[in-house]
């Protein structure tokens, strides 16, 4: 089993959260599954669900209609696998998109506690009766 981790930009973002978050249900559903499918089986995940693009870069696919997904990712060690971003695409993955995941691998490699993604705990406020 590999661990899933999601890349946080420098001011706290995550981009594979918020980008699922816009998505709808079923194309969650859908992403939800291929992720789930590259935690467990990692670099044996082949076409059509995963693909190697270049430079370390992996696109996580799936279709929902006509849009294609690709969820772009990166590997860190032989069993962390780094969630960069989501886009849609085309006829190919376009060139920036390759270089932006390119950009967070080095960053990722430089510090991994500052561009790993950690949810907060939600904090439980008990009203208090009087």
């Amino acid at each position: 089993m590999f661990e899933l981790r999601f890349f946080q930009t420098a001011n706290g973002e995550c981009l594979v959260l918020e980008a699922l978050n816009c998505l709808p249900k079923q194309v969650q559903a859908k992403a939800y599954v291929r992720m789930e499918r590259l935690a467990e089986l990692g670099n044996k995940l082949t076409r059509p669900e995963s693909d190697y693009l270049r430079n370390g870069i992996y696109e996580l696919r799936w279709r929902f209609v006509k849009v294609q997904y690709r969820l772009l990712y990166f590997f860190s060690g032989e069993q962390i696998i780094v969630l960069s971003h989501i886009i849609t695409k085309d006829k190919e993955v376009p060139s920036k998109e390759i270089e932006k995941s390119i950009l967070h691998k080095m960053l990722f490699e430089k510090n991994q506690g500052k561009y790993t993604y950690i949810q907060e705990e939600e904090t439980v406020w008990a009203k208090k009766t009087p």
